[in-house]
Parts: structure tokens; sequence; C-alpha cells
């Protein structure tokens, strides 16, 4: 007979909320155990999403600055990294974040139990362990936080050597001299960058009009420019008829009759909840199309006692919003209700090279909502801290309105943007006459600094209204 434990609360996922959902429940006292499929803790996030994208991301930054740089290019061939190399770079940034998260776990207590989980009922769980033995786990609560994998659609062929998605990719064992990345969201941007950065060719396949829509288009036409300029073929709305894996390559033909060839293809095009093992008809739950959980503003699900958060919810779809909504959906499975939400302005970071990031509303957002807005603006070249560090691509954009100077969005573009754009989060997170654009002005920044932007933003969108207007 199958041994039986039973916990106060059940998460099932160690991704970022699953984490914040299991140490808050820790933390206030109950008996937790969390359930993870693979045999490391981290997740999705850690082990072939956000951690490593920008750990390759970081490494070819650094190439690409070495090579560029007056200091070191005094030799006339470019040095050279090949995929497999900043693998390797990445393999050590996840082998710390996984040592850090684990000892979370035991420090708060936690029961951490490795296999696959499914609901047998609606307070009893069913786990199949690596070796294939069953436990079965009683729990009063539940928290969903299986996450998310890359869509496969059916007509694509995943088992090919060179058709990969963003986790495969991850374990790319040639070093190609080509590649189409399918897909222009903010992954297939940022391996685009990644690929290109590494002197590979790049076919980037967009099914939509412009790169990375719901960006100020400003910045979306920015990032569309620098890509094209570094040597990226972009094609806008395209989508494929047929993606065929030969020995030597993948050819992909688009519906409007264009055949694009390359060494290997990335496919790079939404994401599907993590649903399927977890036997929900057993609790009453129905995912969407998309693999996606219904839950009301607690997190809760149309099941009093069950949870979900992160990616399994949907949108924002962020690493850094999934650990705020485990910790939010602990609360309010104790309480009952959780007052913290979270903040409404969720800034957005793209790790492309150069990088995007935004909180706050966008031009167009402010145009077709008739707010009197005005712009500031700072260029990066002008920055002495900029020049220092010789990079001098982007700018910080400021929209504010212009009777009330309050500061309603914030846009950022170049190296060190998803850091830089924090310091405008803050200020527009403070009610009332603390969300102006005169703080920038009024306050003392370091210097010389990246955070000095604000200033130089602040001045030049006050320059542009008049005095008593």
């Amino acid at each position: 007979m199958a041994a039986q434990h039973h916990f106060d609360s059940v998460v099932i996922g160690s991704g970022p909320g699953g984490e914040g959902a299991a140490m808050m429940l820790a933390k206030r006292g109950q008996k937790v155990a969390i359930i993870e499929a693979e045999s490391k803790l981290g997740g999705g996030c850690t082990h072939w999403g956000t951690i490593p994208s920008k750990a390759l991301r970081h490494a070819v930054s650094r190439l690409i600055e070495y090579n560029a740089s007056p200091l070191f290019s005094r030799q006339q061939m470019p040095h050279r990294l090949m995929f497999s190399e900043i693998l390797n770079y990445a393999e050590s940034a996840i082998r710390k974040q996984v040592k850090l998260r684990s000892s979370f776990y035991e420090r708060n207590s936690v029961t951490v139990i490795h296999g696959i989980a499914r609901f047998l009922d609606e307070h009893r769980m069913e786990v199949q362990h690596p070796d294939g033995s069953i436990e079965t786990i009683r729990a009063d609560n539940f928290v969903i936080a299986a996450g998310s994998r890359p869509y496969h659609p059916p007509n694509v062929d995943f088992d090919h050597p060179r058709i990969y998605d963003s986790d495969k990719v991850l374990s790319l064992k040639h070093d190609p001299k080509s590649i189409i990345i399918f897909g222009a969201g903010v992954i297939g941007c940022e391996y685009a960058s990644i690929f290109r950065g590494l002197g590979v060719k790049v076919d980037l396949v967009n099914m939509r009009e412009r790169l990375l829509s719901f960006l100020d288009t400003e910045f979306s036409d920015a990032l569309s420019y620098h890509l094209r300029n570094n040597g990226v073929v972009i094609r806008h709305n395209e989508d494929f008829a047929s993606i065929t894996g030969r020995e030597d390559g993948v050819v992909l033909e688009t519906k409007s009759g264009k055949r694009i060839f390359a060494d290997c293809l990335l496919f790079a095009n939404g994401r599907s909840g993590n649903v399927e093992k977890l036997n929900l008809d057993a609790v009453g739950l129905t995912p969407n199309h998309r693999g996606q959980l219904e839950v009301d503003e607690n997190y809760r699900t149309n099941v009093p006692h069950i949870y979900a958060v992160g990616d399994i919810i949907g949108y924002p779809s962020l690493a850094s919003a999934a650990y705020d909504q485990g910790r939010f959906a602990a609360t309010a499975l104790i309480d009952g209700e959780c007052d913290n939400k979270l903040v409404s302005d969720i800034p957005t970071g793209i790790y492309t090279i150069p990088e995007i990031s935004s909180v706050g509303a966008t031009e167009e957002e402010l145009t077709a909502a008739n707010v009197p807005y005005e712009v500031g603006r700072a260029q990066f070249k002008h920055l002495a801290r900029a020049q220092i560090a010789d990079t001098m691509v982007g700018s910080l954009k400021l929209l504010f309105n212009r009777d009330t100077k309050e500061l309603l969005g914030v846009h950022c573009f170049g190296e060190r943007a998803s850091e830089i754009v924090h310091i405008g989060q803050a200020i527009m997170e403070q009610k009332g006459a603390g969300n102006t654009i005169e703080y920038f002005v009024n306050t003392t920044f370091n210097y010389p600094t990246m955070a000095e932007a604000y200033r130089v933003a602040a001045l030049n969108g006050l320059n542009r209204v008049a005095p008593g207007q």
C-alpha cells in the first residue's frame, strides 16, 4: 500500500510562483510540501527561461563590448565564442541559483517531493517518483504553480535534431552558421540578439506588423533598427506554411511563398500551461485552450481551497509577478483574502541587445485616452557615465501630464535599461504631489551615473512646457 502523508498546504511547482507561496505559507506556521517534477528545484525560470537566457545575453554582450573596445581591439581578427562555450557560462549561473533556492526550503522546513503530481480527489494527490514508486499526499489546501512550456503546433517535428524550442535550444549541440527564429515576441527577439551577437546569420520571422507591439512605438522601432543594423533579417506579417527538417538544415516555407533555409530553427511562438498531468477533472477544474486556469483577485480557482499562480493563470507571465502572486495567494489562503495586489504598473524588462524596459503608459495609450501629456528625453550619448563605459546607444523617455507634471510612463532603451527604469517606477508609485517629474530636477544624483538621465529628461520635458501653461 502507498505511503500517505498529510500537509496543511501542498504547492505544485517550484518556480517563482510556487516558491513565493511555499515560503509565505511556511513563515505563517503551516506544514508545507512542494512537489517538483524535475530533479532540481527552480522551475522553468531557473532552468530554461529567465536565468539561462539572461546569462547567455550577458556573455554575448561582454563579447561584443570586448570586440568593440579600443583597449582590446588591437588584434585584426575579432574574438569569437561558440554557442556551446556560452552555454557553459549559463550552466554556472543555473547551478548557483539552484543551490541558493534549495537552501530556502531547508531553512523554512518545507518538505520537497520530487515527482509528477496528479489529483485523486479534492484533498488527495498521487505523486509518481522518478524511480516509479507512488506516494499519496493529503492536504487541506493546494497552490498550483506548474508553469508553462513552449507551444508545439502539431505540424512541426520537434523531435528533429535541428528544430528547437526555447527549452531545447539550451542543449544545442552544433554551432550554427545560420538560424531561423519563428516568432518575434520577447523570447524570439532576445535569442535573435544572442545569436547575432555570436556572428550567426539570423532570419527573424514575425507574424505581426512590428516587433513587440505592446511597447511604445518609438522603442519598438528602435529595436527593429538596431537588430537590422546588426544584420538580423526581420520578416514581418509572415506565417509558416511548413517547416521541414533536413539532414543539413531546416527549410521554412511561408504562406506568402518564401522559402528560407538555415542550419537550424528556433520555434518561439507562444507557451502552454502545464496542466495535462494534473488530472484536474478529479477536482472539477477546466483549463482554457492555452492550458490556463481562471482565478479571482485572490488567486483562488473555482474550487475554494485550490489556488493558482504564475504562468498557469496567464498574464503577465513574468517571474517577478509570479513570486508576488505566490505570496499574495498564500496570504489569502490563510487569512481569507489578501489586501496586497500586484503594483498597477508592472515593469517590463526585455533583455535584447540593447535591452528595453518600460513602466506605465505608452504615447499611443495616452493619445487614445486624450491625456494632455508632454515628453522629456535624455540621450545616453550625452551622459558622462555612458561615454566612459562606451555604452552610448539608447535613451530615456519620460511621459508626464503637462498640467500636473505627474509621471505617467517611463521608457528606456540601452544598456542597463531594466535597472534604470526602477527609479521612475518608485516615483510613479508615490501618490499625489510625490509623483511629479519635478522630483528629478530637485534631487541630487551621483555623478557620473546612468541615473542622471532622469534629471536630463525631466529638464528637457519641462522646457517644452511654456511658463504659465
